[in-house]
């Protein structure tokens, strides 16, 4: 069985957990939406360094593509929601213009992984992240890179209405 503690990356207590997106805009969220979900449940880590950002995750049964695996695009969706929370975190709002992802080995259901980012380099608005989904015992599922562009939230809010 799944729990909250079961998502902790260690015992160590400098672990806090974050919500790197604005508050109310995460309910619908396919990746991070439903804390409770039976397809992937995700939690955001910083720690009291301020320089350590990680992300665990567990892939349930609702996350299945081939019998026993997680579905590569639920893998692919955790890429993208985790390497564009590590600029958001930083208060740095961003949308994903590209993404590359590479499947390393399948990801059986029910597996907790770590998701590990770094934002590689910066030119104006457009922020280079890497990430790499990661299991316990250092199996890497996948990676990819990503590239975000900064956004206006003001600009962007006035389009959506």
């Amino acid at each position: 069985m799944i729990t909250e503690s079961s998502l902790r990356p260690s015992a160590d207590e400098a672990w806090q957990e974050i919500k790197p997106f604005p508050a109310g805009t995460r309910k619908h969220s396919f990746v991070s939406g439903a804390r409770e979900s039976n397809a992937i449940r995700v939690r955001f880590f910083r720690h009291d360094d301020e320089e350590t950002f990680l992300v665990r995750a567990w892939f349930g049964p609702e996350s299945e593509g081939p019998p026993g695996f997680a579905h590569g695009g639920s893998q692919a969706a955790l890429l993208d929601e985790s390497m564009g929370a590590l600029p958001w975190a930083d208060g740095v709002p961003v949308l994903a213009a590209k993404l590359e992802v590479n499947f390393r080995k399948s990801l059986p259901v029910g597996t907790i992984v770590t998701v590990y980012t770094e934002v590689e380099k910066r030119e104006g608005k457009k922020l280079f992240v890497r990430g790499r989904i990661e299991g316990a015992d250092g199996t890497v599922y996948s990676e990819g890179t990503g590239l975000f562009i900064v956004i206006d939230l003001q600009k962007l809010a006035n389009k959506g209405s």
